[in-house]
């Protein structure tokens, strides 16, 4: 018998795998500099420590990516804003424009495939995700920040 939870699995793995898969052409970010910028974007500059915390890796995966994304250009270092000792990890105008063209990319890819679906369903699903990703945040302890949408306040660290 498949339960519920069956179910959710198999199709989180696939739908992960439909939202990773790499598009076609150049300029693309890959999978762990669309996540990093992401999350730098939303909370601002961050060290390899404060990284590795947010996403549970260790610090010399987090270094391999980060020096990635400064040979990109995508982020630059800088002293930490709050005094402390770690230098910061902050985002490029570059790196914005490459992260907002690849979020733009993947909402028009979204907004095509749920063309469709009614508003109320199109809400629906994006708040039962909302409600599974914060559980999971919930359970693991690994806060996620969520940019300020129509004059609600910041949900996580």
């Amino acid at each position: 018998m498949t339960t519920a939870a069956d179910r959710i699995e198999f199709e989180t793995m696939l739908l992960t795998r439909h939202l990773t898969h790499p598009r076609r052409g150049t300029g693309h970010l890959d999978n762990s500099a669309y996540l990093l910028l992401s999350r730098i974007s939303t909370q601002g500059p961050m060290s390899v420590g404060e990284l590795s915390e947010a996403f549970g890796l260790d610090t010399s995966t987090l270094s391999r990516q980060t020096t990635a994304m400064l040979n990109s250009r995508l982020v630059q270092r800088i002293p930490d804003p709050d005094g402390g000792m770690a230098r910061k990890f902050l985002i490029t105008n570059e790196g914005r424009a490459r992260l907002e063209e690849e979020r733009a990319g993947k909402a028009g890819g979204i907004a095509n495939l749920l063309a469709t679906w009614d508003d109320d369903d199109r809400t629906t699903l994006a708040n039962l995700l909302e409600r599974f990703n914060l559980e999971i945040e919930q359970h693991t302890g690994r806060e996620w920040p969520r940019p300020v949408a129509h004059g609600e306040a910041v949900r996580g660290a």
